[in-house]
């Protein structure tokens, strides 16, 4: 029987917000700052195919929205989750659900958005001078470095989000 043999090294690393991102539209403009701004040094690549990547490219994002409906004592008698795959898509959904009055009447209450149960998820797929692929994956609550090899890859993500007050 063969033996696997490894070929790399791959890392991650974590980082815990103290206090989550605010709101969806804070989250994408930190998400595209990124993208636009490329503080992390990637370059652009073409492929075998010749289709040109750019430096930083998003790689998958998913948003969701939470609604609960509250009936006349104030209690909470029901809750919708509402994953969507981009932001627009998220606060169409999020507005429908709102304006459903027959599921405020299925569920015995009015609805209420709940902001700080909300969600939102954005991976950045970065390629770095040296040839590698890393991925910075932004959440509510945590930015995820993954897929590195290079120590200072991790240097530069992290020099980086100590300048950006949102990732204290």
């Amino acid at each position: 029987m063969a033996d696997f043999i490894q070929t790399t090294v791959n890392k991650t690393a974590v980082r815990d917000l103290a206090v989550p991102i605010a709101d969806v539209t804070s989250f994408n403009t930190l998400v595209e700052s990124v993208i636009a701004d490329n503080p992390f040094g990637c370059v652009g690549y073409t492929t075998k195919a010749g289709e040109t990547v750019p430096p930083i490219i998003k790689n998958r994002e998913h948003y969701t929205a939470k609604v609960n409906f509250v009936n006349g004592e104030g209690k909470k008698v029901g809750t919708v989750s509402l994953q969507s795959p981009t932001i627009a898509a998220f606060e169409a959904n999020a507005a429908e659900v709102m304006d459903n009055a027959a599921l405020a009447t299925a569920m015995g209450g009015e609805a209420e958005r709940n902001f700080t149960g909300e969600s939102y998820y954005a991976q950045l797929k970065c390629h770095d001078p040296s040839g590698d692929d890393y991925y910075v994956t932004f959440t509510r609550r945590t930015v995820r470095l993954s897929s590195f090899q290079d120590d200072a890859i991790k240097a530069a993500v992290e020099t980086w989000a100590d300048e950006v007050p949102e990732l204290a």
